[in-house]
């Protein structure tokens, strides 16, 4: 099915019974993200909400994409799978005729002709995007999202930017949040290793001014586009053509050189000037669940906005997983698959968990056939596109079931010498991990997990011989050898390391042992995982010894550990807001009252900002 706009996809979300209207007046400060979080994590992603009275004359479509049945409806599939079967039976048949004879090649011509109806095409023709033009811009009068307390502003968090190589006039649609500064301009985050920041790099040596058209909306596949992986030259809108199974016709902007999507359901023209200062931009509430901190960045004019009738403004919600995001990245995760295995025919397999939140780690399975082999393909791994931020990588033989963190957490602590089969790098970190000592720049930790003559180990009970003064809590698993330890104020060190050690009757059985500060709760097992990977430069903050991991995931800071950055908070809902909320909940419509997921996180945030002090 074509949606012409989202308004087409909210029809048959409605119909699908996967929509949720919201009536009541809900603030898009703050409170939209109250609702959206607390419906996000609830079972299978919650439903899509529609909140019909934001205060402007635009409704906001928030969760679209939050579950499995609303992402395959975008991507116009009945499982993922069928996606991964059609890439994959689409690329064998270019590769095997591309190496046989003349004759054979011809059978490529429907092939050919078929890809080519998935371009996208210019059109002149009056565009629904363009029912509504205006001139005299007012960003206020958009329903944009204040997301979390501590947030530098408010951001619009699906946009479309759309950007162009000043020679080529090659494409680029990637999605970079825009802070608003004023009524006409908005900050423009894009980090230094995405498309958009090196068509600004060009412009910016010609001195020119840079056009940029920012979509909201329309076929909601091309917002997953503008968020795929996409290898460099390849057209967003070819790819949004080739799932949906139909051109995406393209009208030329009213006030820039630049095309945007015919059936978008709200426009924003500028440009950017590359001789212009760069402005402060956040902090914000990240996916990583931790506010990234305050940046320059460029700032974009904005000349115009156009927009259909009766447009609907699309929004999101990052914050601690899960949240919508996490069924994006599974989706990339499922349709970006194939292309791995084709460099690395050994993959059979790839997990990103979303507790990894995308970059902190990866679970590859592979077909092991030599010594090191799993080591050669997380090495290659790390040179292959946006892979190069992947912080903790993980290769695992053919037995073990990689989408089950115990069964992996078991088999990487039971049949493996951890100090035969681990190594540590350094090399690109993702611009949000807080971790990493250097901005931009964080060690990596690969471990080959796949040999499977390993010996499978028993464990008994792990006990602490003795108290230890410095232990506040202690949360130990009997049969997987992980072990959570709250600390309280003493610098993790090899004298920490050693008192442990002497005091943990293992019977020199491998152990991991996680030290995270003792405001953070023990009980949640996805919470500890998703808050080790996050705070650890596994280069400074890993250590092996004797065949055991020890991992320091504290907070970090100047005085006590020579931490040169500022160390962010989680992101955490207002009390305020949370109370309003509560006393509202009943009048929304949604159904059984679900408590604030920041009520668990309130005692874990120090100071009053986006810093933790």
């Amino acid at each position: 099915m074509t949606y012409n706009s989202i308004g087409d996809f909210i029809v048959a979300l409605e119909k699908d019974g996967e929509l949720i209207r919201i009536n009541e007046q809900i603030n898009p400060e703050l409170e939209i993200t109250e609702i959206a979080e607390r419906v996000m994590k609830s079972k299978d992603g919650g439903k899509a909400l529609l909140f019909e009275n934001t205060g402007t004359e635009y409704p906001v479509l928030i969760n679209m994409m939050g579950n499995e049945t609303r992402m395959l409806k975008v991507l116009r599939a009945n499982n993922y799978k069928e996606i991964t079967n059609e890439i994959e039976d689409l690329s064998n048949l270019f590769l095997n005729e591309i190496k046989s004879g003349f004759f054979k090649k011809m059978k490529l011509l429907p092939n050919l002709i078929k890809m080519a109806s998935y371009l996208p095409v210019k059109t002149s023709k009056k565009a629904p995007c363009q029912q509504r033009i205006i001139k005299d811009v007012n960003l206020n009068t958009l329903p944009i999202l204040k997301t979390w307390p501590h947030d530098g502003g408010r951001f619009i968090t699906l946009p479309i930017v759309i950007s162009q190589h000043p020679d080529t006039g090659i494409r680029n649609a990637g999605m970079y949040r825009m802070q608003v500064l004023d009524e006409e301009s908005t900050g423009m985050h894009w980090h230094m290793h995405k498309g958009g920041a090196a068509h600004f790099d060009l412009y910016k040596s010609r001195k020119e001014k840079m056009p940029i058209a920012v979509v909201l909306g329309g076929d909601p596949v091309y917002t997953y586009c503008a968020t795929a992986p996409l290898p460099e030259g390849i057209d967003e809108f070819l790819m949004a053509g080739y799932l949906r199974k139909k051109r995406v016709k393209m009208v030329k902007c009213i006030t820039q050189n630049i095309h945007v999507p015919a059936d978008a359901d709200i426009v924003l023209e500028g440009y950017i000037n590359p001789e212009e200062d760069f402005v402060c931009e956040g902090p914000f509430g990240d996916h990583t669940g931790f506010y990234s901190l305050a940046d320059y960045y460029p700032k974009f004019h904005v000349t115009c906005i156009t927009h259909r009738n009766n447009a609907v403004y699309p929004a999101t919600v990052v914050g601690v997983p899960p949240m919508e995001d996490a069924e994006i990245a599974k989706a990339t995760e499922r349709i970006f698959l194939y292309p791995l295995k084709m460099m690395q025919p050994e993959i059979i397999d790839m997990h990103i968990p979303e507790l990894g939140v995308a970059h902190n780690l990866v679970l590859i399975k592979i077909k092991n056939s030599f010594p090191g082999h799993g080591m050669k393909v997380l090495h290659s791994l790390l040179g292959s596109g946006q892979m190069m931020f992947s912080k903790v990588l993980i290769a695992l033989p053919e037995n073990v079931d990689i989408f089950n963190m115990k069964q992996v957490a078991n088999h990487v602590l039971m049949s493996v010498n951890i100090s035969d089969n681990i190594s540590f790098s350094v090399g690109p970190a993702d611009v949000l991990d807080h971790a990493s000592n250097k901005f931009a720049l964080s060690g990596k930790v690969l471990i080959d997990a796949t040999d499977t003559k390993a010996k499978s180990i028993s464990r008994t009970k792990l006990v602490f011989k003795k108290d230890l003064d410095f232990v506040e809590n202690i949360k130990i698993s009997d049969n997987t050898g992980w072990i959570f330890v709250n600390k309280a104020n003493y610098k993790f060190d090899n004298k920490i390391i050693d008192v442990i050690a002497d005091n943990l009757d293992k019977e020199n059985l491998p152990i991991l042992i996680n030290i995270i500060d003792s405001v953070f709760n023990i009980d949640d097992y996805n919470f500890l995982i998703w808050l080790v990977l996050s705070n650890i430069d596994p280069k400074k903050d890993v250590l092996v010894i004797e065949n055991s991991i020890f991992v320091d995931a504290c907070v970090k800071n100047r005085k006590q550990d020579g931490f040169e950055r500022d160390w962010p908070n989680i992101v955490v809902m207002d009390k305020n807001t949370i109370e309003k909320i509560d006393q509202i909940w009943l009048n929304l419509g949604i159904g059984d009252f679900i408590k604030s997921p920041s009520l668990e996180r309130l005692k874990m945030q120090s100071g009053d900002g986006a810093v933790f002090k």
